[in-house]
């Protein structure tokens, strides 16, 4: 049997940000009657704006860790897809750990209050932080996460990474215990158009954009990692919603290894900026090897890749550039802290 997106009533935490806000645009398509619940502190409501003038969405600005907030925002709710959260580029998670702590209430509350309110799903948005430090050391091994490797010991990656584990956790205790259909989606390094200059593709094709001179590399430019298109991203999601009951997580990334010192040269040359790179290895890196196996997604959701970050990275790069103003994005980096010397003043 099909799934009946038009029979759903759906609440979208989070759904104003940037991957909450491309999952909107599919549900809406899809004939949901959606819901968003969003604070605002990093989602931008000009991304819903189509779907607010043509009334085919309910937002509601508010912060769910507030009393009865995730009790309003669940009434009538058959599905939902819980995004929101304390988060930040890897800056962020590697040197901030109270915010990313108060997801383990944010998510208890939305979990707890959607099991009272009858809700008949939950998909989660987790991430490839749940997964343990010891395995992702040395950037010489050919590794690729699976899912059963959550286990004891546990060892995820910051508080960031804990949050989303305990969660998980709760909604497979939920699914035993109370019988609420429920699925967790890892997502590994997402990027895409109306992403943020604090996460690592973007922060490149924005040093490139304003021509950074020397261009700087946070770490030593040997992690590996799997960047995943957004619209990749979305479609597991969805085909998670339809075709997982149990709680299961699965992991939604490309098998691409790509080295962030390739990735780097890979912007370069698409920007047509010659710039010698400057390497910062007193900065934030994480993991220095983090690739997922998506087998288990191509199992059970007949899902995989189908943006190679060859092609992302050309579409990324034609939105930026299409959107952005030099001058503001300049602002941002240094505002962000993304960016410490002057950049050449050269003309884009």
């Amino acid at each position: 049997m099909s799934f009946d997106w038009g029979s759903q009533r759906v609440l979208v935490t989070g759904g104003a940000s940037f991957i909450g806000s491309h999952l909107v645009d599919e549900v809406v398509k899809r004939g949901a009657n959606v819901r968003v619940v969003d604070d605002l502190s990093s989602g931008r409501l000009e991304q819903l704006q189509q779907h607010l003038q043509t009334k085919r969405i309910e937002f509601v600005q508010a912060d769910l860790r507030e009393p009865s907030v995730a009790r309003k925002a669940v009434e009538g709710i058959t599905l939902v897809f819980h995004l929101a959260a304390d988060h930040g580029g890897r800056g962020y998670v590697d040197t901030h750990q109270a915010g990313p702590a108060s997801n383990l209430y944010l998510d208890g509350l939305v979990f707890w209050e959607a099991l009272k309110a009858g809700v008949l799903k939950i998909v989660f948005a987790s991430s490839g932080c749940v997964y343990p430090n010891y395995l992702q050391s040395d950037p010489k091994k050919e590794i690729y996460l699976t899912e059963d490797l959550i286990k004891p010991p546990y060892d995820a990656d910051n508080m960031y990474g804990w949050a989303k584990l305990m969660a998980e956790l709760t909604l497979r205790s939920y699914n035993r215990e109370h019988g609420l259909k429920a699925a967790s989606c890892r997502y590994f390094t997402v990027y895409g158009p109306r992403a943020k200059e604090n996460h690592a593709v973007i922060a490149m094709i924005a040093r490139a954009f304003i021509r950074q001179n020397p261009f700087e590399v946070w770490g030593d430019g040997q992690q590996i990692r799997n960047w995943t298109y957004v619209g990749d991203i979305v479609e597991g999601t969805i085909l998670s919603a339809e075709k997982i009951d149990d709680g299961t997580a699965v992991n939604l990334g490309t098998m691409e290894r790509i080295r962030v010192m390739d990735a780097v040269k890979m912007v370069l040359k698409l920007s047509g900026h010659d710039a010698p790179i400057q390497t910062r290895p007193e900065m934030p890196t994480g993991p220095v090897n983090r690739v997922a196996d998506n087998i288990l997604a191509k199992r059970l959701l007949g899902w995989e890749p189908k943006v190679l970050f060859e092609e992302g990275l050309r579409r990324t790069w034609d939105w930026y550039t299409a959107s952005k103003d030099r001058e503001e994005v300049l602002r941002i980096l240094q505002g962000g802290g993304l960016i410490e010397r002057k950049v050449q003043a050269a003309a884009h």
